[in-house]
């Protein structure tokens, strides 16, 4: 990495969620640090996503952010595992992204 990019990188949060017991892959998100955030954990390890939260400024709604990786050869079982993840945040009064 080049040293101007990196020092470009300071006003940005990084948020990743690696493979688990996988060397490589994964998904990751850099978002200004002027914005009020926070990372959503999930239980589902067969769902390669990220879900970040962006705090709404005065009576603006939420926004929820979500990065997915999803392989070709996916099973029908993991594609319905981030449907439910979808399902879940839909109901709440924050627009997902």
């Amino acid at each position: 990495m080049s040293h101007s990019w990196s020092t470009a990188l300071h006003v940005y949060k990084l948020f990743r969620r690696d493979r688990k017991g996988i060397r490589g892959g994964g998904v990751a998100l850099y978002i200004k640090k002027a914005f009020d955030t926070i990372g959503i954990e999930t239980n589902e390890d067969g769902v390669e996503c990220l879900w970040v939260r962006i705090k709404g400024k005065a009576n603006k709604a939420d926004i929820l952010l979500v990065v997915c990786y999803r392989p070709p050869n996916q099973e029908e079982e993991v594609d319905n595992l981030l449907y439910q993840q979808l399902e879940n945040v839909s109901g709440s009064s924050a627009l997902v992204l």
